[in-house]
């Protein structure tokens, strides 16, 4: 039998999460894992341990199929389409067209040639009250990799 699709994870894994009432900070608390790692694990961007899939399944009661599922190594990025459509991740997109090689000239100024890692990195989310409209405070932390020569 073929594995589910990643679709066909994603959704048995938000059902199940709506079905309990649960919200990824509330993961967060019992998975001893970031909510913003947790969500990436339920869109098939990260892959859980045997362990982080056995305490989920407990948590969400999931099939045993969706829980080996999620163990497997995913397919990073390949969102679809490239250019996102919905409105917020647009915002993302928007962000990096403007922003995009500001940053990349601040960064190397202060670095050197080099990137930001998206894989010894940790990515937080945090609502800061405001008179004027609430906001969302986004803080990326990257390990800097420099290029080699060679």
């Amino acid at each position: 039998m073929a594995p589910p699709s990643r679709g066909a994870i994603v959704g048995a894994l938000m059902a199940a999460k709506k079905a309990k009432g649960l919200s990824f900070a509330e993961l967060e608390a019992q998975l001893d894992r970031d909510e913003v790692w947790i969500a990436s694990l339920f869109y098939g961007q990260s892959a859980a341990s045997e362990e982080e899939a056995a305490k989920l399944a407990a948590l969400l009661d999931l099939d045993p199929v969706i829980a080996e599922a999620i163990q497997a190594y995913p397919a990073k990025g390949s969102l679809d389409p490239v250019i996102p459509t919905d409105p917020l991740i647009y915002r993302f997109y928007e962000i990096m067209q403007v922003y995009g090689m500001p940053l990349k000239d601040v960064i190397q100024e202060k670095f050197g040639d080099g990137i930001m890692s998206a894989i010894d990195f940790t990515l937080d989310v945090d609502k800061v009250e405001d008179p004027k409209g609430d906001r969302v405070k986004i803080t990326m932390c990257g390990k800097f990799l420099s290029y080699k020569k060679w």
